[in-house]
């Protein structure tokens, strides 16, 4: 494997950053989970949107050019020679000393590391997943904004840790309101008398790109989306439930704290949307090659 930093291309055994680096001491910094199919990057311009934007949150100037960071994803998926895989993109605040001052920084650097992913084994996507309630809340928008795709996910992680001591596939995530934010890394939808349900971006979750077209599909379907303030009572009493995330994709889930969902067993609507999200996966984004 070989890993792009900071302008090199080093071999997984060289790939090393500074235990200075201000995202290993601080989880300062932000990136992207990107996938490429096909021989194609699938919704790069929302991913590089999004790490720009999250950058700019946290006074983080990336060191690089779109085109040239497009450049170098590109390359980096070359010099692994695949054609259907995961891209992390980090971007740290670089090497500075012990102490908070991002000042010490002099400039940020950047990580892309391209290999394969299977986030959920292929038999959840089949049968469904079961997800519990976390009693870890979501960062409040007022400490850090949900729409930061920072380095430190230990919000989440400790959440995760929650859905996997209680033997769940995915933990879901309330808000200090008691309104549902999103899981421990993907969006939530449910369906319930035709119409398609997610919580709105401002109850603190992630502005998701595989969320965004969820929406696109929904339209070209005819089906009716709506953000209002949900909660579990929302989940419990819908017909239809899945995720969305760009790893995850789209996966259905069945039950929420024991609750049976629907049928019991993933809806057909979300059978739609999964077939249709494969198909745009397969026919579009930026060659690679």
């Amino acid at each position: 494997m070989k890993i792009y930093i900071d302008g090199s291309f080093l071999p997984e055994s060289e790939a090393k950053i500074s235990v200075f680096d201000h995202g290993l001491l601080y989880g300062d910094g932000v990136f992207e989970g990107i996938r490429f199919y096909n021989g194609r990057i699938f919704q790069l311009e929302g991913h590089l949107d999004r790490l720009w934007d999250s950058a700019r949150a946290i006074c983080l100037t990336i060191p690089m050019s779109r085109e040239e960071m497009t450049e170098a994803l590109i390359t980096t998926i070359r010099q692994n020679e695949l054609r259907d895989g995961y891209v992390r993109l980090l971007v740290t605040r670089g090497v500075g000393n012990l102490g908070l001052n991002p000042e010490s920084c002099k400039r940020a650097s950047v990580v892309i590391i391209a290999a394969s992913i299977a986030l959920y084994p292929e038999e959840h996507y089949q049968r469904g997943l079961e997800v519990i309630t976390c009693g870890t809340r979501r960062v409040s928008p007022g400490a850090l904004s949900p729409q930061v795709k920072s380095l430190n996910y230990l919000n989440n992680i400790m959440a995760k840790i929650e859905a996997i001591q209680a033997g769940a596939g995915e933990g879901l995530m309330l808000n200090e309101q008691g309104f549902v934010a999103e899981c421990t890394g993907d969006n939530i939808f449910v369906l319930k008398r035709g119409v398609l349900t997610t919580p709105p971006i401002s109850a603190g979750g992630l502005r998701g790109i595989t969320r965004e077209v969820v929406f696109e599909i929904a339209e070209e379907f005819g089906i009716p989306c709506q953000e209002p303030q949900m909660t579990r009572y929302d989940i419990y009493t819908a017909e239809e439930c899945f995720l969305t995330g760009t790893a995850a994709e789209i996966i259905p889930v069945i039950s929420l704290d024991r609750r049976i969902i629907g049928s019991g067993k993933p809806g057909p609507v979300t059978a739609r949307f999964i077939a249709r999200f494969r198909e745009l996966t397969q026919s579009s984004g930026t060659p690679i090659y």
